[in-house]
């Protein structure tokens, strides 16, 4: 049986100038990224009262009228593709998910540069009116696990042998940061065969998730299908599609999927740091042998190997995120 396992990276989020003091957590991010790609934190210092307001106010944000949450539909959004959905809104690989959501990014006014030029995924957040607590609380939230998601790339960046603030210094300097908020109600009859989300890996670098205590997280590692058991105060890391292609296959982006089977309402919290929108992520030099394509689009949830494209992480992540939201994408096009 492979586990996710559970680290500490207090040193790594502390800025611990010693190796000493972070050889330990980069191990153990390093094994973790080799042999499942998913792993735990704790010392991870997000505030949980902060953590808790946000649980708090998505809740009452979910149990408003559909009718009243489509005052910030994503269509409203545009091209920034921010807002909410509602249940079976998302597809995931062509079937509607059992969830609805919120969709957020780094908050950009009217004249920044990628706005100007109509950048897809660039622009101002949607907030509801109510509650009206929820704008702060995200924003906040956004920022911390930011930090936290540098200091855990710090750690990824010493297993790989390179220098601590490698990402910081290249493809997260200017980084794509989304944020999503999941509301997962519980099965209803006939709802025994839907996922949540189905299987799918996620785009970028590294993704950071929050979620309540309601379980459901199933990974898929080498020994079958694990569920995520959700850990007090811990914080789930996996790894995107940048990632394993960065490290030639030697990191795995993970397979994973949700089921809510608590009959209970269930929120996760999922923050994506990507690269920068025109980086261009290829194979590190330290790794010394070429990916077969072939195998790796065979084994992958969609056939298609991350380690074939060529171009841009804004490229690469317009095309999968085209077929999440097929109308936005289309009317975007037309826009």
């Amino acid at each position: 049986m492979v586990e996710v396992p559970v680290i500490d990276v207090g040193p790594l989020v502390r800025g611990d100038s010693d190796p000493a003091d972070t050889a330990d957590s980069a191990a153990a991010i390093d094994a973790a990224c080799r042999e499942v790609g998913f792993f735990t934190v704790v010392g991870h210092g997000v505030n949980p009262d902060l953590q808790s307001q946000l649980d708090a106010a998505a809740r009452r944000f979910f149990a408003l009228p559909d009718g009243e949450k489509a005052e910030i539909a994503m269509a409203r959004a545009g091209r920034a593709w921010r807002g909410w959905f509602p249940v079976g809104g998302e597809l995931t690989s062509g079937v509607p998910d059992l969830k609805e959501g919120l969709y957020f990014g780094a908050e950009l006014g009217p004249g920044h540069p990628r706005v100007l030029a109509r950048t897809p995924l660039h622009g101002a957040n949607l907030f509801p009116r109510r509650p009206a607590e929820l704008r702060e609380a995200v924003l906040t939230y956004m920022a911390q696990m930011t930090r936290l998601g540098q200091a855990v790339l710090g750690g990824i960046a010493l297993g790989l042998g390179l220098d601590r603030s490698w990402f910081a210094g290249n493809l997260t300097a200017d980084p794509v940061t989304l944020f999503r908020i999941f509301h997962y109600p519980p099965a209803g009859p006939g709802d025994d065969e839907r996922w949540g989300v189905a299987e799918h890996t996620d785009y970028g670098l590294l993704t950071v998730l929050g979620q309540d205590d309601s379980g459901g997280l199933h990974v898929r590692t080498p020994a079958g299908w694990v569920e995520v058991e959700p850990v007090p105060g811990g914080l789930v890391c996996n790894l995107g599609d940048m990632l394993e292609r960065l490290a030639g296959g030697l990191y795995r982006s993970t397979p994973h999927r949700v089921r809510n089977a608590s009959g209970r309402h269930r929120l996760s919290f999922p923050f994506f740091l990507d690269p920068g929108w025109d980086a261009v992520v290829e194979q590190l030099p330290i790794v010394d042998r070429p990916p077969d394509e072939d195998a790796a689009a065979a084994d992958r949830w969609d056939h298609a190997s991350v380690h074939g494209f060529t171009g841009t992480y804004g490229d690469y992540l317009l095309a999968k995120i085209a077929k999440v939201f097929p109308a936005l994408a289309a009317g975007a096009a037309e826009g």
